[in-house]
């Protein structure tokens, strides 16, 4: 883990790949509270920025989009009526 991440990690613990089930949608919770969303082969889908509040995740899409979700638990995010697993 270098700095950046590190230094993150102790703001919250989510930052890293998170998935769901079937692997289509990967969000990528970057150090620096941006964030890369994948869709299929679709590699950076959409990019923007996050922030994290407790369990709460909001997120601001770099077209304007926002959205948000919260972490059940340290490995569970429900976003957008989906269910992300982080990935190890």
């Amino acid at each position: 883990m270098n700095a950046k991440t590190q230094t993150a990690a102790r703001l919250h613990p989510y930052v890293g790949m998170w998935v769901t089930e079937d692997g289509r949608i990967r969000h990528e919770l970057l150090a620096n509270n941006r964030y890369d969303e994948a869709r299929g082969s679709r590699e950076s889908a959409y990019r923007g920025r996050y922030e994290v509040t407790g369990s709460h995740i909001d997120y601001w899409d770099d077209t304007g989009f926002t959205a948000d979700g919260d972490f059940v638990s340290l490995d569970v995010l429900h976003h957008g009526g989906m269910v992300f697993y982080r990935r190890k």
